[in-house]
């Protein structure tokens, strides 16, 4: 494991999985808003299409193979958590695949990999932006 990414300098996979789940509803935003949506009601609506369990479980399957053997420990770790209270809306194979995907975004957030981490959310998107042409 990278010396950086060691155990003791991280957060918990929980801390790690929230900090993840900020920094995707950033990117989400942000995306939203450069697509040219301005009313706080679509904004909300449209960011919910992409912030739910379901769908960043379909994130997660996307960037899967690409995963460094430490971005892959910190979601095996998180996706095997016994914090997880899974939503009733949620399948529990996908709330597992979220927060583990939501854990990888936070590490990388956390020590600041931003050309790793952008290019992690590009690519977990790119399905998601060929869904929206079609609507």
């Amino acid at each position: 494991m990278n010396e950086k990414i060691s155990g003791a300098s991280l957060p918990s996979v929980a801390a790690l999985s929230y900090l993840g789940d900020a920094r995707h509803s950033l990117y989400v935003r942000r995306m939203l808003v450069l697509r040219g949506l301005t009313k706080s009601g679509d904004l909300n609506r449209e960011a919910l299409r992409y912030v739910t369990a379901e769908a960043q479980a379909r994130m997660y399957l996307r960037i899967a193979d690409e995963l460094t053997s430490d971005e892959a420990d910190v979601f095996r770790r998180a996706s095997n958590s016994t914090h997880l209270n899974r939503p009733k809306h949620a399948s529990g194979r996908d709330y597992r695949f979220a927060t583990g995907f939501e854990a990888v975004i936070g590490m990388l957030e956390w020590l600041g990999q931003t050309e790793r981490l952008e290019y992690l959310l590009d690519k977990s998107h790119e399905k998601e932006y060929e869904n929206d042409s079609e609507n």
